[in-house]
């Protein structure tokens, strides 16, 4: 049988007049069996994979990461000075010139300024009561001076008066109107933030002096803080949110209260400063209403109405 395999393999090689043979007569195949020793050395193995490796280079190393990198970190740069730009677009001057100083500020600030004449006379239906005089006030000599002050407006509006009038006008409020003015606080200062809350406690007492002396049927207290001081002096304690309300308070609430005299009512309406903007001028009108239609009210019952030329 192995002859046989021999011999036709032998007739499958070519003549020998045109190839040379490469082995010595007969297939030698042990040749081809595997060997320990026939195993390529690692010199070998490196040489063979060398090619392998070239060509899959382009495919196991990505150079995408290493060339994207740089793109990004450049693309950073470039977008960086655009926000600094529009960081840097509002200007941070406007908001400092914005922001008004506020804090307590002693007497001797304003000292140079005059304090503001009270306007009273015995009997009144009511009694305004603000907090303190402003500068522009104090220099004027004239309660609510300021142009930004919706007082005047308010008590057109609200029917206090048949007209709208002006800050230099207010001496002609009793006479006139039945009507006065004074402050919690005499002193001036550019608005209420200069004022402490000690100060303001410490002068409610002189306030219901004043009202016990003149005897209005009424007082008006101009804002909220004013009333919030009167009830801190009161009670020892501030006022709760659920416990203040606008408009008429209880009677148990009078100022100036004596044994002789049961005290005047006390309304509280909303601030007339132009700072003061947490109310709409709607909602202020309407407070102000409330006590424009009592006061007129008033005036029939004693029988002061006068008409527009004799005012």
């Amino acid at each position: 049988m192995e002859e046989e395999l021999q011999e036709e393999d032998v007739n499958l090689l070519p003549s020998s007049d045109s190839v040379i043979p490469s082995f010595k007569g007969r297939l030698n195949l042990s040749s081809y069996a595997f060997s320990p020793k026939a195993n390529p050395t690692p010199q070998n193995t490196a040489a063979r994979r060398s090619p392998r490796v070239f060509k899959g280079e382009p495919d196991i190393e990505p150079p995408i990461p290493k060339t994207i990198k740089p793109e990004s970190r450049d693309s950073s740069r470039t977008s960086t000075p655009k926000r600094k730009s529009s960081n840097l677009s509002p200007s941070p001057s406007p908001r400092k010139k914005s922001r008004s100083p506020s804090g307590y500020a002693p007497p001797s600030t304003y000292a140079h300024l005059p304090e503001l004449q009270d306007v009273l006379a015995p009997n009144l239906i009511c009694v305004f009561i603000g907090l303190n005089p402003g500068i522009t006030t104090a220099t004027s000599g004239h309660a609510y001076a300021h142009p930004s002050n919706l007082f005047w407006k308010l008590l057109h509006s609200s029917g206090c008066t048949d007209r709208r009038l002006h800050p230099s006008e207010d001496g002609t409020l009793p006479e006139k109107y039945e009507l006065g003015n004074t402050n919690i606080v005499s002193r001036p200062t550019r608005n209420g933030s200069e004022l402490s809350k000690g100060e303001m406690d410490a002068s409610v007492l002189v306030l219901e002096e004043k009202i016990e002396r003149c005897r209005p049927e009424a007082v008006c207290v101009v804002g909220k803080s004013i009333w919030e001081s009167i009830w801190r002096t009161r009670r020892g304690k501030g006022i709760r949110k659920e416990e203040f309300r606008y408009g008429w308070q209880d009677e148990g609430e009078r100022m100036g209260r004596t044994e002789e005299w049961e005290g005047a009512r006390a309304f509280v309406a909303s601030s007339t400063s132009g700072l003061a903007a947490t109310l709409p001028v709607s909602e202020k009108e309407r407070i102000w209403k409330e006590l424009g239609v009592w006061v007129q009210e008033r005036r029939k019952q004693r029988g002061i109405i006068k008409t527009e030329e004799e005012l």
